[in-house]
């Protein structure tokens, strides 16, 4: 079971370094994201969401793949990769994997403009690690929301909070 971790911080540009940071972790096998989405407030109060996954392009590139595959079957590849690139960047374009859009869409029409806040859907993770990895970020975010255990997410409450000024949300 995979658990919600809902983090924001006042700076966007906070918000996409600890993704980033977080993906590094995932190479070295510290934690096993299922899902992290950064989503930001503008100024004038829209709010977009920042995908680590382009779906539409991996749609259309894996019906492209399939679409050439079946073409070379009927002897024209190159209509079925064009149809099949069409059909799969369609299917990506309306799919939804991991973390609700319009929960993180409705959770952020709440920030200040020009703050942000990371939703990572988290399958295993080496807590002491990854938080040690993190040290840079102490002090810098607010938990929104979490579905961790109530002692875990005390542990990362203390440790992202700390010393923490007013909140972004």
């Amino acid at each position: 079971m995979s658990d919600l971790i809902a983090v924001a911080f006042q700076e966007q540009e906070l918000a996409f370094e600890l993704r980033a940071e977080l993906a590094k972790m995932q190479k070295a096998y510290l934690i096993d994201i299922e899902d992290i989405v950064v989503a930001t407030r503008d100024e004038k109060g829209k709010v977009k969401l920042h995908q680590a996954v382009n779906l539409t392009s991996a749609g259309a590139v894996g019906g492209g793949f399939w679409g050439m595959l079946i073409g070379i079957l009927f002897l024209n590849p190159l209509l079925g990769a064009a149809i099949g690139a069409g059909a799969g960047a369609l299917s990506g374009r309306f799919s939804d994997i991991g973390i609700n859009d319009e929960f993180m869409k409705g959770l952020a029409q709440n920030f200040k403009p020009g703050c942000a806040a990371v939703f990572i859907l988290v399958r295993k993770v080496t807590a002491d690690k990854v938080l040690e990895g993190l040290s840079s970020f102490r002090g810098k975010g607010k938990v929104l929301q979490t579905s961790l255990e109530k002692d875990r997410e005390d542990t990362l409450r203390e440790f992202l909070e700390a010393q923490a000024q007013e909140g972004p949300a």
